[in-house]
């Protein structure tokens, strides 16, 4: 790996410039350090940007999809290699006789910043260009300039790099600002039958805004403001002070069925800086559903929020613990949100419940001194939806409304909250999110945020179902095996945030692996929007809000990923002395075989049949949750090599139940009863009641 750059002259960096005289307001310039401190800055969201940018984003979507609703709109060609149109703004130099040539990946004139990179696998090199330098910022492995574009320069030594982990390197999305003032241009070098996932997001600012380009020596320069923003991004409950100077108002209300109560009211000028929330309800998940969050701000008679209480926290369907910039959801299932939430004159938090159980809600809610701008300060809001009984499908896709605003404003995050009722065990097969996000901004004929996939979107790759909350995005919940049950995924746009002058529609292709009816898909569009937008919100129903529920008992399906494959009840293999079973629509069969060991070293016999001699993979699912223990896995006596490359696990997860498919590495097997065997190694202190639950046991031929 090769990166260049030039000596550059140190020079004195202002994020201010001139005074304010009788022409105005300092204007503003844009610096590495200004664009650092925005990644923290959540009341910078709640008004206009100055100064004024649009977000654009450059990708591998496949270039068929030129024409919307026309021919190829849902071709899904997008960074595997070989591609129809390559996945380019343009060739500029062709493949030579060793396959390589060189692609433009981006080229944006005038101000801008880059703010967002994001692959998958991508292979080759690139070259990224600021200004129309002749030498390149950066030359080498385009896979770490994806995911590590500051290693290599001497300036970054300083900085701390596994302080990055989590805070600007976030799973498969980079969030390292680079400003330039007159231009950017990314090329990539490479052989285009070799991946290419890529998504580049750049901001791009009006013309004559004053931008300082980044040089390595802004990393030195500002080290203290990115050693800040990271601690905050790590941890924002201790680490993101409050602004306000005010008392908190505190909520307790009980709410019987069709009850509501106005829980907060506040006189303005001002703005909610942050909304802690819990329910307490009989049954937590469907009351989290059937209470519906609404907010009003300046005595607009449609609510600018209204939201099921759990949806708009991120933490549906149930309390799924997690934490991120704008939100925390805790494990007793105290909600906090941190949007800062302006008012002219008024805001009215309103709850109410719109289910058929008793609900029980405190917390409390802080507002703080804001002079509301006639020009430039907007409204929070959040709009929900819900498509029930859907029947998704690859060969009749569609692309689902998340957000269609007129007005101005600036969008700043979605989630995701989905029932996928696959019986297919695998994400192979059984994945749900293979549509890309279509953004389209102020009139525009193709979208300007156009992506690849799903999970792409929020900052993921290959439909992991793993568990993760990191500041910007994450999936606290997937219930598995695979991506089967519920799941939900959250992205907040904050360094890339959406603003938007005219109009803004939000979509999402509903496109999974195989046709999937009984599919729900809720959604959130979070965005900012100055007094007189309208968008497409309509009144939530009893019907909307009503708790989406698996149908049926689900029995494991033996396609895509699963091909090959027969399957097994984990109790008819082999039940054995305290060996109970459980019931629950999440488990195969409406039920889970759970052995409770006694003594270290205990031991579980699965038998497994083998038909014929051949190459195979065991595979097993497992249920993971507060009560799990550490095992080790043997096959036939012989402890044996998982996909990590061990033969122990730790069925141990905290606050969650989930299910999760285990292989064993490819064996060469005999026919004839052969032994599946887990023997218990313990639990933490933490384990009130150890166990081991055992689902299925799968058999696939290889080959």
């Amino acid at each position: 790996m090769k990166r260049t750059r030039k000596v550059w002259v140190a020079a004195c960096t202002l994020v201010w410039a001139g005074g304010c005289g009788p022409e105005g307001p300092p204007e503003r310039v844009v610096t590495t350090g200004s664009l650092y401190e925005e990644m923290i800055d959540l009341l910078r969201l709640a008004e206009l940007p100055d100064p004024g940018y649009s977000t654009v984003q450059f990708s591998s979507y496949d270039r068929r999809s030129n024409l919307p609703e026309g021919p190829g709109w849902f071709a899904n060609s997008d960074g595997f290699g070989g591609e129809p149109i390559p996945g380019f703004d343009s060739v500029l130099v062709e493949p030579g006789a060793d396959s390589i040539g060189e692609y433009l990946m981006a080229d944006v004139r005038g101000p801008g910043a880059l703010v967002r990179l994001w692959t998958a696998s991508i292979d080759g090199d690139v070259k990224l260009y600021l200004d129309g330098e002749e030498d390149p910022l950066f030359e080498g492995s385009a896979d770490d300039f994806f995911r590590r574009p500051l290693d290599g320069f001497e300036e970054a030594s300083e900085l701390d790099a596994m302080a990055m982990v989590g805070t600007l390197n976030q799973r498969d999305g980079t969030y390292i600002p680079i400003p330039f003032a007159r231009g950017l241009r990314l090329v990539w070098i490479g052989n285009l039958d070799h991946t290419h996932f890529y998504q580049v997001d750049v901001r791009k600012y009006a013309p004559g805004t004053r931008v300082e380009t980044f040089r390595p020596e802004d990393l030195r320069t500002y080290k203290e403001t990115i050693d800040r923003v990271t601690e905050v991004l790590a941890d924002p409950d201790t680490n993101l002070p409050s602004r306000s100077q005010q008392s908190p108002t505190h909520i307790a209300v009980d709410l019987e069925p069709g009850d509501g109560v106005d829980a907060v009211a506040f006189q303005g000028p001002g703005a909610l800086e942050r909304l802690e929330l819990m329910l307490d309800a009989p049954n937590l998940p469907r009351a989290l559903r059937q209470t519906v969050l609404l907010i009003q701000a300046d005595e607009h008679p449609v609510p600018q929020v209204e939201s099921p209480l759990g949806d708009f926290f991120g933490a549906a369907p149930g309390v799924n613990p997690y934490g991120s910039l704008p939100f925390t959801v805790r494990p007793d299932g105290l909600m906090i949100s941190r949007w800062v939430m302006p008012y002219k004159e008024s805001l009215l938090v309103r709850l109410e419940n719109r289910g058929d159980q008793p609900v029980t809600i405190t917390g409390s809610a802080l507002p703080m001194a804001y002079e509301w701008d006639d020009s430039r300060s907007m409204h929070f809001r959040a709009r929900w939806r819900v498509d029930h009984d859907m029947v998704p499908d690859p060969a009749a896709v569609q692309d689902l409304p998340f957000l269609l605003a007129q007005g101005e404003g600036v969008y700043v995050g979605t989630t995701s909250i989905l029932l996928n009722p696959t019986p297919v065990p695998t994400p192979g097969g059984g994945w749900w999110g293979e549509g890309d996000e279509k953004v389209f901004v102020d009139g525009e004929a193709r979208p300007s945020i156009f992506g690849t996939g799903s999970e792409d979107y929020y900052n993921y790759s290959w439909s992991s179902p793993d568990i993760f909350a990191l500041p910007y995005c994450g999936q606290p919940r997937n219930d598995g095996p695979g991506n089967r049950g519920f799941v939900t995924n959250y992205r907040w746009h904050v360094l890339d945030a959406l603003p938007f002058q005219q109009e803004i529609r939000f979509y999402m292709e509903a496109y999974p692996h195989e046709r999937t009816p009984g599919f729900s898909y809720a959604r959130v569009g979070y965005h900012y929007g100055r007094p007189g937008m309208t968008d497409d919100h309509e009144s939530l129903t009893p019907d909307d809000i009503r708790e989406p529920r698996p149908a049926g008992v689900w029995m494991p399906a033996a396609r895509g990923g699963a091909r090959n494959s027969v399957f097994y009840q984990a109790e008819e293999l082999g039940r054995g002395s305290g060996v109970v079973l459980e019931t629950g629509a999440l488990y195969a069969g409406g039920r889970i075989a759970v052995r409770r060991p006694v003594a270290a070293g205990a031991r579980w016999r699965l038998t497994v049949p083998i038909t014929e001699e051949g190459d195979y993979r065991i595979h097993f699912v497992a249920r993971l949750d507060p009560n799990g223990s550490a095992v080790q896995v043997r096959w036939d006596g012989e402890a044996v090599a998982l996909g990590t490359g061990a033969s122990n696990l730790v069925l141990h997860r905290p606050y969650r139940t989930l299910l999760r498919d285990f292989t064993i590495r490819p064996l060469h097997l005999a026919p004839g009863a052969h032994t599946l065997e887990f023997v218990w190694e313990g639990a933490g202190p933490e384990v009130e009641r150890p166990e081991i639950a055992l689902d299925f046991v799968w058999v696939q031929k290889v080959g």
